[in-house]
């Protein structure tokens, strides 16, 4: 069994806020954090459970446990939702991967995991009111640490210590594209590239690619990577191949390097198969998408 204890908090109500989960497996605390600058009580409460709950391999049995009724009674009682709607459809999904029991919390009451949770979540919302707002095009769930993690106190790089973090389910998203002529494009749609099947085998080599990251990236940790998978899609109305990868692992450090190292190989493996027919071709807009697993939670 997991447990979650989860909670929200807002300065201004809307004003800046922030959330925190602990997420406990096996006795196994980890403490998941973040907020942003503009937002609601409700919103805060709403995104603590969805981290939560994210990071947990799927099919897992967890009670979260809450001192919000706004989300055990619309969970368990059937409260009409009235708002907040892109959130809930985000907890519908994230809950339908898992069996939740849900477990209301009296706030303020010496439960000690809650106080935590609220404590987490106070702090959070604190330190984004002398933050600047973000614009809402760059907002974000997570919490960025104003310290780099591989750099040491005497300013040389070092790999970062993992030894004492806990294991966690851990995902990453990435994405690229590849512009190119219309005309090479239909060569690769009806497979007549000399080199051959160039969607197969970008695929395969952005798998392979995944897997030897730290082999390339010096200061990434060796990563057991439990599954890498790839998409590579044409869309004719840019011009473009489209390359999302997914990678999981359940581990100390996150797949983020992993993920992105996937799309990057599997474009430069398009461009190299196709290069013959056209030198113009474009690699563009490699970026994360989404992490979650670790310390921090990152979604576009």
């Amino acid at each position: 069994m997991i447990d979650i204890y989860t909670d929200g908090a807002c300065s201004g109500n809307p004003g800046p806020g922030g959330w925190g989960a602990v997420v406990i497996i096996e006795g196994q605390q980890t403490i998941l954090k973040g907020g942003v600058g503009d937002t609601t009580n409700n919103r805060m409460e709403l995104i603590a459970v969805i981290e939560g709950l994210k990071c947990l391999s799927p099919k897992s049995n967890v009670t979260v446990h809450t001192d919000s009724t706004y989300i055990t009674n619309t969970m368990t009682k059937g409260w009409r939702r009235k708002a907040n709607n892109d959130l809930w459809q985000e907890l519908d999904a994230v809950v339908s991967k898992q069996s939740v029991t849900w477990e209301w919390v009296r706030g303020h009451s010496g439960n000690p995991l809650n106080e935590l949770a609220d404590s987490i979540a106070f702090k959070e919302s604190q330190s984004r009111i002398t933050q600047k707002t973000q614009s809402p095009t760059k907002k974000n769930r997570m919490q960025i640490d104003g310290k780099l993690s591989h750099v040491d106190d005497t300013g040389n790089a070092s790999m970062v210590d993992v030894s004492l973090k806990a294991t966690t389910f851990r995902i990453a998203k990435a994405e690229g594209w590849v512009y190119m002529k219309p005309s090479t494009l239909a060569l690769i749609k009806e497979n007549a590239i000399s080199k051959g099947d160039v969607l197969s085998v970008a695929k395969v080599a952005g798998i392979m690619a995944s897997k030897k990251t730290s082999d390339l990236i010096p200061l990434c940790h060796p990563i057991p990577v439990d599954k890498v998978s790839l998409e590579l899609s044409i869309d004719e109305n840019e011009n473009a191949i489209h390359v999302i990868s997914e990678v999981s692992t359940n581990g100390k450090t996150g797949v983020e390097m992993e993920a992105l190292m996937a799309v990057s190989i599997s474009c430069l493996t398009i461009y190299d198969m196709c290069k013959s027919v056209e030198r113009t071709i474009k690699i563009d807009g490699i970026r994360l998408l989404k992490k979650t697993g670790g310390k921090h939670t990152y979604s576009v």
